[in-house]
């Protein structure tokens, strides 16, 4: 394998200072137009070879040169070589003067104002979502009548006549069918509020799925799947943009209202990003390059983790472990930095009144025993089965969105699925009210002052103990009923959400596969809980759970269950034990997290590698190159490299031959995005790699700006000046835009080396040589085929570069 040399870049900065391009054209025009008498206006040598006409038209940057087209994958090594060089330069001229000296620290710390910026925009569009989603989910129900812009629960805390026992209720908040029969009971109001809470679940979810239909497009959909590929080096114009930013946020408050089975953590990453994104414009260290954009973006996507579950620290495992590409020791820090600032700005907004980041954080008091790691490892089999069937389910549901008709009427799915989702929700309490909420209540420990349901035991009226440790009770009737709810909630879930990920409206996962496992979690719970208090003395109970103790805590059932089943969809193991470690802040529940997270993990992974998110990157056709995925196949790049037997020769540049007719067209009857240079056609020895955007704009720019290129006009990819006579026409010196050491491979290079080269170094292409002579090239998306097709999938569904 032939491995490179220095990494080129398009814009590396000559030794010495050169006079300016207007001022030398300025200066060639006078010494033609005007000779000095007696003086020819160039030597006999020049008039020869025309090297008095001859320049590198590249002396001068000019604008757009080494961006990118939208739906390509940038270069990484040309990124990272030109922020070198940038940095390399400023710290240089750092020591020619005070002012160069202060622009150097104002370039060393950007970095430091755009973590700081970025936490603070997200924190408090996170706070104003939630405080929004909070008021419009109990507009469904009804209405504050001192203040219509309080939620129920604000509403109530104002009121002076709310009692303990029926602090829920207050006259100051009134149901819809209440404010307008002035009756409260009967089966005419309860039909009314039924008719009013679906009218307003259709009226959110018609404006959400309107709005990003017509102004953002992209704010659809999670965002994390786009995340992960844009993070890896593809570009997505407009993903990140300012109306995306501005419609996510919007529609996000709506989709969540509008009580459909989805969350708004999984958006929150990108709309982090948007934030990352929007900042980054503000530098040029960030906006002219895209490598250093996306360590910014990776620091975003840490901030909206925290944001999304109050937890600073699982945002930044969950941005290293999830959607982070190219992760170094910097954006680390300042990934914490930036998920700090965002969860202290949420804090001080206080969204939720508890002094509290999030609406179901809990805390237990009752320790966990050795023999309750049974059920929480048979949870973690659970959260492992539904990850598996979530994901078949929905994949297999979105591939024939797109495959049919169903896909082209997006508003249509969406009310569709709103309807028979309120519909079907408002009968059950545990459905009706929104998903955090009953995670919240899941969660809860059942304390003497709680007044769930769930929370309906057979007290001893001899008991004395203190409010904190309440020991293990007969369930009475309520908690009997709340299992057939919760049961008949738990199918609802699982099968609801399989239609509601991937429509076209803000839609994360997070929240309802919590929300699944902690269903299922507070049902083994309390069965654990029964059985522990009825049969005491079974071998199982008799060691750690006595008569009259408080042995088991079905809460924490809920929270195993909720890690379990996210785990399974997500594939996610350590950020999601220290994102639930956060959730609780007690450090003795991390082995039951940690067991559910693996189990979960192993058993979903023995029925498929890829979670969620990869798989809808796969269903979308991005070229992401997972770095979990092995390769083990025995192949070789001359099997992978293009062109392949029967195929055209290989479209190559000529280092001093080809003319700007001869690459008009050949940029014209290809669409490839880049060509090897070689000596000549014979020999097919390399010389370089030019872009095809790089090209096409300097022959654009050279036809507008210097004189005499026309189509015969020769392109020259070489260093000396060209013997040519006067009278031919004005050549074009392309040289600065040739990439003289692009990576090389030989044709006997093994294909396993080459994916961990693509995976390692982030390379568009490289090209296949032999003994230094051209063959081939073996670009990213032909590495992604290539698995694809080893793998017995389509390699067609690999659509882009």
């Amino acid at each position: 394998m032939s491995l490179p040399g220095n990494v080129n870049f398009f814009f590396r900065w000559r030794n010495k200072q050169k006079m300016s391009f207007n001022v030398r054209l300025m200066f060639r025009r006078l010494m033609v137009c005007s000779p000095v008498p007696g003086v020819s206006s160039a030597t006999p040598t020049e008039e020869m070879n025309g090297a008095g006409n001859l320049m590198d038209f590249l002396d001068e940057p000019f604008p757009d040169v080494g961006t990118y087209e939208d739906f390509h994958t940038i270069d990484w090594l040309r990124e990272k070589s030109r922020d070198t060089d940038r940095h390399r330069k400023i710290t240089s001229k750092s020591k020619e003067s005070i002012w160069e000296l202060i622009k150097s620290l104002l370039d060393a710390w950007s970095g430091w104002v755009v973590m700081l910026l970025i936490g603070l925009l997200s924190g408090t569009l996170a706070g104003v979502i939630d405080l929004a989603v909070d008021w419009m989910t109990d507009l469904k129900e009804g209405v504050c009548l001192s203040a219509f812009w309080y939620s129920h629960e604000q509403c109530c805390w104002t009121s002076n006549e709310t009692t303990f026992d029926d602090r829920d209720k207050c006259p100051q908040w009134q149901k819809w069918a209440e404010l307008m029969t002035g009756h409260t009971e009967g089966a005419g109001v309860y039909v009314l509020n039924y008719f009013l809470y679906i009218l307003w679940a259709l009226l959110f979810s018609f404006l959400a799925v309107s709005l990003v239909r017509v102004f953002a497009p992209y704010a659809c959909g999670s965002g994390i799947p786009e995340i992960k590929t844009i993070l890896s080096g593809f570009i997505i114009r407009g993903y990140l943009g300012k109306w995306t930013l501005l419609i996510k946020t919007v529609t996000l408050v709506l989709a969540v209202s509008s009580g459909l089975s989805l969350g708004k953590e999984g958006p929150l990453v990108h709309v982090a990003c948007c934030c990352g994104n929007l900042f980054c414009s503000l530098f040029s260290k960030y906006s002219k390059n895209e490598g250093k954009r996306r360590e910014v973006l990776s620091a975003a996507a840490a901030a909206g983790v925290s944001v999304a579950f109050g937890a600073p620290i699982g945002g930044v495992l969950f941005s290293l472990e999830e959607v982070s590409y190219y992760f170094p020791l910097k954006t680390l820090w300042r990934s914490f930095f930036a998920a700090l600032v965002a969860a202290f700005t949420l804090r001080s907004i206080n969204p939720f009144g508890n002094s509290r980041l999030v609406l179901f954080y809990v805390e237990y008091h009752t320790p966990w025993y050795m023999a309750e790691l049974v059920p929480f490892i048979l949870l973690g089999v659970f959260g492992g089965l539904w990850g598996t069937l979530f994901i078949r389910a929905n994949i297999a549901w979105c591939r024939r969105r797109k495959t049919t008709q169903l896909g082209k009427y997006p508003v249509l799915e969406v009310i569709a699925v709103t309807g028979i989702t309120a519909v079907l929700a408002y009968p059950n309490p545990y459905t009706r009210r929104s998903t955090s909420e009953l995670i919240s209540e899941l969660f809860n420990d059942c304390g003497s002052l709680e007044s769930s349901q769930l929370c309906d035991y057979i007290n001893n009226p001899n008991m004395s103990r203190p409010v904190d440790d309440i020991p293990d009770r007969p369930a009475g009737p309520g908690v009997y009923n709340a299992l057939w709810q919760l049961a008949l909630a738990l199918i609802f879930k699982i099968v609801i959400t399989i239609f509601t990920f991937g429509m076209k409206i803000p839609s994360g996962l997070f929240i309802p596969s919590m929300a699944v496992g902690a269903i299922a979690g507070r049902i083994v719970g309390i069965a654990v809980e029964q059985m522990a208090y009825h049969h005491h003395d079974w071998i199982i109970f008799k060691n750690w759970c006595r008569p009259g103790a408080d042995c088991v805590t079905p809460g924490l059932y809920a929270m195993v269950g909720a890690a379990a089943c996210l785990g399974g969809v997500t594939r996610m193991t350590v950020s999601l034990v220290v994102i639930m470690f956060e959730l609780t802040g007690g450090l003795e529940y991390i082995v039951p997290l940690m067991a559910a997270a693996v189990t979960s993990k192993w058993v979903a992974d023995a029925f498929g590698k890829e979670g969620i998110y990869e798989s809808h990157i796969q269903l979308n056709g991005y070229p992401y190159l997972d770095v979990r995925d092995e390769f083990t196949h025995r192949t070789l790049a001359t099997d992978v490299m293009r062109p392949r037997r029967n195929d055209p020769p290989l479209a190559v540049l000529t280092q001093d031959t080809t003319t700007v007719e001869d690459v008009e067209t050949l940029i014209k009857d290809t669409d490839y995005n880049g060509f090897p240079v070689v000596v000549s056609r014979e020999s097919e020895r390399l010389i370089g790699f030019v872009q095809r955007r790089d090209l096409t704009l300097a022959i654009k720019n050279a036809r507008q700006k210097q004189d005499g290129v026309v189509s015969s006009s020769v392109v020259y990819f070489t260093e000396d000046a060209p013997q040519l006579p006067a009278s031919n026409p004005q050549p074009l010196k392309l040289r600065r835009i040739l990439n003289l050491s692009p990576f090389t491979v030989t044709d006997h290079t093994p294909m396993e080396t080459v994916v961990d080269i693509f995976r390692k170094l982030g390379l568009r292409q490289c090209l296949v040589t032999r003994s230094g002579r051209l063959l081939g090239i073996i670009t990213k998306k032909d590495v992604l085929r290539h698995m694809a097709q080893m793998m017995n999938q389509d390699p067609e569904s690999i659509m882009f570069n």
